[in-house]
């Protein structure tokens, strides 16, 4: 299989030089993906609202490339502050909790202030 670019037309992704997702091979690794909305390009106020998010712009960009959270095999949260990770728990329960990938949390800053997560995964395509 050849190597398969994946956007979603961001701002971020053109100033910046990179892809939403690359698929390469049986999987398909989803760049760290923020609670903006992409149509929009606004961001909530609150960790969960923008985690909700994340997980919504993670399965579309999963779907386009022929898989889905259910396949996903390793997760990176990445939060400025610490104390937003505990109210995201419901969030990650809802959306991966069943799944149970390989996972780590790393406390980092990020390029806006108004960023309060990052999620990044990496799942395995489906094949027809």
């Amino acid at each position: 299989m050849t190597r398969k670019l994946i956007s979603t037309g961001s701002v971020f992704e053109a100033k910046i030089g990179y892809s939403r997702a690359v698929v390469d091979g049986d999987y398909v690794f989803v760049s760290g993906t923020t609670g903006y909305d992409y149509e929009t390009m606004r961001i909530s106020d609150g960790a969960p609202e923008q985690a909700e998010q994340c997980f919504k712009n993670i399965e579309n960009t999963l779907a386009e490339a022929g898989s889905s959270l259910a396949q996903v095999v390793r997760v990176r949260y990445i939060f400025p502050d610490r104390r937003d990770f505990a109210p995201c728990l419901p969030v990650f329960q809802k959306y991966l909790g069943t799944v149970r990938p390989a996972a780590t949390m790393m406390v980092a800053g990020l390029l806006d202030e108004k960023m309060k997560l990052e999620i990044e995964v990496t799942a395995k395509v489906t094949r027809l």
